[in-house]
């Protein structure tokens, strides 16, 4: 896909990288991935990422003004109450916004937080803002990526599309990486808990494999606690600490590479 050159916004909230680095958006593509996706920026456990999130809040999320640790203990709490057999799920509700550490290591929130969609093929109706942002996206007059299907195959399955990055790629790539043992539908639930065009939008379907629509469902399911479990009653951390820290050490015990 084509690259447009030119000075990267991101650079004022980037003090830290050199601007010869930064001259470009394809240098800063390359830097971020580089930095991130060797997973050796840092060490830690799944507990102290949780924590790191009481320094964020995220500017895109209108339902929540406090820190998203307490959005993650209380996402996890409702799918407890409500699939009390499946500690596997609990453990997703804790997990799945852990990627917003991007934010606290450095990223602006707008290459980190809301809505994902694939790229290499033409943005579909229900992405949001569709019609104000993409103009200018030279893929968009490309005839290789401006198509429904863009450079991907029929069906080819949602595993070999490629999407954009944010917090969901990130920890659905930690999470490969450090080799957490959960089950197929908990990684499908954290990689494409954001992809609203298509768990909610109905869009991408022609990209679709019958694994991925087989786990639709799930991440539909899980979506409703992400959504509605967000209120001003704020849970009581301390107390549920021991069991998800229980759940930690058995699905993804230890200090992970981040």
């Amino acid at each position: 896909m084509k690259v447009t050159v030119g000075p990267d916004p991101s650079l004022v909230y980037r003090p830290d990288v050199d601007p010869e680095v930064a001259k470009d958006k394809a240098s800063f593509r390359n830097y971020t991935h580089a930095q991130f996706g060797g997973f050796s920026y840092k060490k830690m456990t799944v507990m102290e990422a949780v924590d790191l999130l009481d320094g964020l809040v995220d500017e895109s999320d209108p339902d929540v003004d406090f820190p998203n640790s307490f959005h993650a203990f209380q996402t996890a709490e409702g799918i407890r109450k409500a699939h009390p057999d499946k500690d596997w799920f609990h453990l997703v509700g804790l997990l799945h916004d852990l990627g917003k550490v991007l934010a606290l290591f450095g990223e602006p929130q707008w290459a980190v937080v809301g809505d994902t969609f694939p790229v290499g093929c033409r943005p579909q109706a229900s992405v949001v803002f569709r019609d104000s942002t993409f103009q200018d996206n030279p893929d968009l007059q490309d005839p290789r990526y401006s198509t429904e299907l863009g450079m991907y195959q029929p069906h080819c399955g949602l595993d070999r599309v490629l999407m954009s990055w944010g917090h969901d790629e990130y920890m659905y790539q930690v999470m490969k990486f450090n080799k957490f043992s959960l089950p197929p539908e908990a990684f499908y639930m954290i990689r494409f808990h954001s992809f609203y065009p298509w768990h909610t939008g109905s869009d991408y379907q022609q990209l679709c494999s019958q694994q991925d629509l087989a786990m639709l469902p799930w991440v539909q399911e899980f979506n409703k606690f992400d959504l509605y479990t967000k209120c001003p009653d704020l849970p009581d951390v301390d107390k549920l600490r021991p069991y998800y820290q229980g759940l930690i050490d058995k699905y993804c015990p230890g200090i992970l590479s981040w």
